[in-house]
C-alpha cells in the first residue's frame, strides 16, 4: 500500500502565529502529531507520504502514487480537509478519516470510504484487521481509553523539520477536571493516562538524534494530571537528560493549581519547562461555578498567575466571555485582570459549545443551539444564542480584544510580565541565524514601519540597559504582538454567527 497522510490547512488563527513565524522564516509551528503516530501503528512495509499542507501543496503527483489517504483533522481545519477529501475522491483514492473533526461530524463526509475515530491505538488495528480481510467497515469506534505504554514513538522521519519552529510529544491524554465546555473529557476521559518514563525519553532522544535544538510542546490535554508520576518519575529523568544538552526549551498545558505545589513548580523549570498554558477562562466566580471550572474557583487568580511567573514559567492564558452569569461589566473586569496579571499571550474568545460537551448537551436541551462550532476560539462567532445582548456581547468583545491589543497596552503589560521575571537558568539557548534575523526583521517591521514603533523601541531599549537577561524575549514578544494585532483585526471584523 502506498498512504498520503495528509494534515489539511489550518485557517490564520490566534495559535498559529502565522505573521510571527514569517520572522524566522518557518510555514507552522507544530507538525502533525496524531498523524505521525497513526504511522507508526501502520505496517512497517507500506509506503508513507506525509503531507501537511500548512507547509506545502498536495500536488497532482502525489495523489498518482497513492492508492489510499489518511485525513487526520481539527475542527478549525473544516474547510481545507473537505477540499482534501474532495480531491483525493476524485482521484480515486481510499480515504480514511479520524481526528476531532470526524469525532463529532463523520456524518457530514459522505466522499469518506472508512472513518478510524476516537483513540488510535484501539480502533485503527480493528480497522487494518478488517482491511487485511477484504472486509473493512465505515466507521470503528470505541468506547475504551488506550494504554499509552502501547503507544509507538512518532515516526520523525516523515517530517522535513526546517518547517517548524517547534516539535511536539505527548506524555498524558486526560485531564482529572470536567469543564462544561471542554471537550477533552468527552474524548479522553478523567483519568489522566500516561507514557511511562521511558518512552518520554525516547521519543526526546529520537528528536535530538535528528539534530532538532529547538523547542518541543507536550501536547497534554493537562500535562499535571498525574502529578505523583511526574514528581517522583518523569521531571527527575527529564532533569538529568538534559544536561549537557543545548535547546529543547518545554512548554506545555497546566491547571492553575500547579501554583500550590511548589515541588512540582521548581521540578518542572528545572527540567526546563519554559512556557505554559493555563485555562483561566474569567474573573467571575459566577461564571467560574457555571462552567464546573471548580479548580479555579475562590482563589485570587491574579497571584497564583504570578506564583508561576515568579518560579520562572511565562504564563499564557486562554479566557471567555458569553458564560449565562456574565453581565456586562465581564469587559472591562477581562481587560483589567489581564493586565494586572501580565498575562502577555491572552487568548479571549466568545464561549463555544463543542459536540460532546455537558455544554452542547444543555444547550440542546434548552433550544439555543445554532450552528456549527467553528473550531476557532478567538473568530467572535458562537454557536448557541447567549443569554447577554448580542450586540452587547459581541461590542464587548471586541473591546477586549482592540484594548489589550492595541500598542501601547500591550507594550506595557510585556514590560509587566518582564520586570519580574527571571528566566530560568535550565535551558542553554540556542539562538541560530534565523533568530538573529529575525531581530534585524523586527527592527525593520515594528521599529521603522510599525505603527508601535514608539513602544517597540521602549521596549527594547530598557531590555537592553536594564533587563538584558530578557533581551531575546522581549524581542520575541514584541514580534508575538505583530501576530496578535492582526489575528484581533480579523476577528473584530467577523460577523457574530449568532
Amino acid at each position: 500500500m502506498r498512504v498520503l497522510l495528509l494534515y489539511p490547512g489550518f485557517p490564520d488563527t490566534f495559535w498559529s502565529f502565522k505573521h510571527a513565524l514569517h520572522f524566522i522564516r518557518k510555514q507552522a509551528t507544530f507538525p502533525p502529531l496524531g498523524l505521525l503516530t497513526i504511522a507508526a501503528l501502520l505496517p512497517s512495509h507500506w509506503e508513507l507520504r506525509l503531507v501537511d499542507l500548512n507547509v506545502e501543496r498536495l500536488r497532482d503527483q502525489d495523489l498518482q502514487w497513492a492508492d489510499m489517504a489518511m485525513v487526520s483533522a481539527m475542527v478549525a481545519q473544516r474547510d481545507s480537509a473537505t477540499e482534501v477529501i474532495a480531491r483525493c475522491s476524485q482521484a480515486g483514492l481510499t480515504i480514511v478519516a479520524g481526528g476531532p473533526l470526524f469525532f463529532g461530524e463523520h456524518q457530514d463526509f459522505a466522499q469518506v470510504d472508512h472513518f478510524v475515530l476516537d483513540e488510535g491505538e484501539i480502533t485503527l488495528p480493528l480497522f487494518l484487521r478488517d482491511w487485511a480481510a477484504g472486509k473493512p467497515q465505515r466507521l470503528y469506534r470505541t468506547a475504551e481509553y488506550a494504554d499509552l505504554t502501547t503507544t509507538p514513538p512518532p515516526r520523525w522521519d516523515l517530517v522535513d523539520f526546517k518547517h517548524y519552529s517547534d516539535m511536539c510529544i505527548q506524555f498524558s491524554r486526560g485531564c482529572p477536571f470536567d469543564c462544561e465546555f471542554c471537550s477533552i473529557t468527552a474524548m479522553f476521559g478523567r483519568r489522566p493516562r500516561v507514557k511511562t518514563t521511558a518512552q518520554v525519553l525516547s521519543e526526546l532522544d529520537g528528536l535530538y538524534e535528528r539534530g532538532w535544538r529547538g523547542g518541543v510542546f507536550f501536547v497534554d490535554d493537562n500535562f499535571i494530571g498525574n502529578k505523583r508520576v511526574l514528581k517522583d518519575e518523569v521531571l527527575p529523568a527529564l532533569i538529568k537528560w538534559r544536561q549537557g544538552k543545548r535547546g529543547f526549551g518545554f512548554h506545555t498545558e497546566v491547571s492553575v493549581n500547579l501554583a500550590d505545589d511548589s515541588d512540582l513548580l521548581r521540578l518542572m523549570v528545572a527540567a526546563g519547562f519554559q512556557k505554559v498554558f493555563v485555562g483561566i477562562e474569567t474573573p467571575d466566580n459566577l461564571s467560574l461555578a457555571e462552567c464546573n471550572k471548580r479548580q479555579n474557583e475562590g482563589r485570587d487568580l491574579i497571584a497564583t498567575v504570578r506564583t508561576m511567573q515568579q518560579a520562572g514559567l511565562e504564563v499564557q492564558g486562554g479566557f471567555i466571555v458569553g458564560f449565562d452569569a456574565d453581565t456586562p461589566s465581564i469587559f472591562e473586569r477581562q481587560i483589567e485582570f489581564i493586565q494586572q496579571s501580565g498575562i502577555v499571550a491572552a487568548m479571549v474568545g466568545l464561549l463555544q459549545a463543542p459536540h460532546g460537551t455537558r455544554l452542547y448537551k444543555r444547550m440542546e436541551q434548552e433550544g439555543r443551539l445554532l450552528e456549527q462550532f467553528s473550531g476557532n476560539n478567538t473568530d467572535n462567532t458562537m454557536n448557541f444564542e447567549p443569554k447577554m445582548d448580542l450586540k452587547t456581547l459581541h461590542d464587548g468583545y471586541q473591546r477586549i480584544l482592540t484594548t489589550i491589543y492595541s500598542p501601547s497596552v500591550y507594550y506595557r503589560r510585556v514590560k509587566t510580565f518582564l520586570a519580574d521575571y527571571h528566566p530560568p537558568t535550565s535551558v542553554r539557548r540556542v539562538l541560530g541565524r534565523e533568530y538573529i534575523a529575525a531581530f534585524f526583521r523586527s527592527i525593520i517591521e515594528l521599529g521603522i514601519k510599525g505603527k508601535e514603533r514608539y513602544e517597540y523601541w521602549k521596549l527594547v531599549l530598557w531590555a537592553a540597559f536594564r533587563r538584558p537577561a530578557v533581551f531575546s524575549q522581549a524581542v520575541t514578544l514584541a514580534i508575538y504582538g505583530f501576530h496578535f494585532r492582526r489575528i484581533c483585526e480579523l476577528d473584530v471584523a467577523q460577523p457574530d454567527s449568532a
